[in-house]
């Protein structure tokens, strides 16, 4: 059995973030105010870690758009449970998941 994955306070508020809708890059560091140097090794951290999973958008969709194709996220089983006990290690992040839930 795997040892417990306990993640930074950081850490923690990136996968909450990806878990509550925010699902690329430039949109987790629009809503935690992180810059990408500390965001994008948090993800690929937590990709090594199977607590999230990324799919890249067709090539097709980003050039459409006029952008490059982004990278979306979403929180894996693992990383739900992860998250769970993050948010009763750090109880600032339970009381920021109900704050942006009643807005």
């Amino acid at each position: 059995m795997r040892d417990p994955i306990n993640l930074s306070h950081t850490a923690a508020l990136i996968l909450q973030t990806i878990d509550q809708g925010c699902s690329y890059g430039f949109d987790i560091m629009d809503a935690t105010g992180l810059p990408s140097g500390t965001v994008y090794p948090a993800l690929r951290r937590m990709e090594t870690d199977a607590l999230i999973s990324s799919q890249w958008e067709s090539e097709k969709k980003a050039a459409a758009e006029q952008r490059p194709a982004r990278k979306y996220y979403r929180v894996t089983r693992i990383g739900s449970e992860v998250l769970e006990r993050s948010q009763k290690r750090y109880p600032l992040l339970g009381r920021l998941q109900a704050t942006k839930s009643r807005r």
